[in-house]
């Protein structure tokens, strides 16, 4: 695996640049339906094996599956944002959509990358993404299955040049002064497209 050296202080680190997804308890993903039960849905999360989430969990009550189709609800293709509660040993991951925020996606503009170029879009502490919200003037969820989701920009040209500067990120993970090129990158798309002011 190839990944950048992370030094801070006295504790060394490895950021991966290549790697498969591998779920954590309490991980955000975005999922896309792939099959659907008579109580449950399978969600692709980009791990090695499908995910479950369950119709009581997303109705957030009991489920009559004699009266209703879970299809009317969540359909194949459709996208959910969840979170990862259970990872059993049968290798069963169990999603949860409970919370603010977390369900089903209907809007905005779904990015993929490398899961393990996700740390790169986020920064440290936040400043990739913070970075990225600020020129680029859009809701952007990370997810950590390496699924990105920009909604709200102020116009088409600003969602293009989110999704631009987060390939350039994933294209260029293992370069250092990647925020700083980053940033320049955006600015020279935006005074290209007539959007830069000040």
């Amino acid at each position: 695996v190839v990944g950048l050296a992370d030094i801070e202080g006295d504790k060394i680190g490895v950021i991966p640049l290549e790697g498969f997804y591998y779920p954590k308890v309490g991980d955000v993903v975005i999922g896309i339906i792939t099959s659907v039960g008579l109580t449950s849905w399978e969600v692709d999360i980009r791990a090695l094996h499908p995910a479950v989430l369950y119709a009581s969990d997303f109705l957030n009550r009991p489920l009559n599956p004699g009266r209703e189709v879970l299809s009317d609800y969540l359909d194949i293709g459709d996208v959910v944002l969840a979170k990862v509660e259970n990872v059993g040993r049968g290798r069963t991951i169990t999603l949860s959509v409970k919370g603010k925020g977390f369900g089903k996606v209907c809007k905005g503009s779904l990015v993929e990358i490398s899961s393990a170029k996700v740390p790169r879009v986020i920064g440290r502490k936040g400043s990739m993404l913070q970075l990225l919200t600020n020129e680029c003037k859009c809701e952007i969820i990370v997810a950590q299955n390496g699924r990105i989701l920009i909604d709200n920009c102020p116009s088409k040209d600003f969602e293009e040049i989110a999704i631009l500067a987060i390939k350039k990120i994933e294209k260029e993970a293992h370069i250092s002064g990647l925020t700083d090129r980053v940033k320049e990158f955006i600015i020279k798309e935006k005074v290209r497209r007539g959007l830069f002011v000040g």
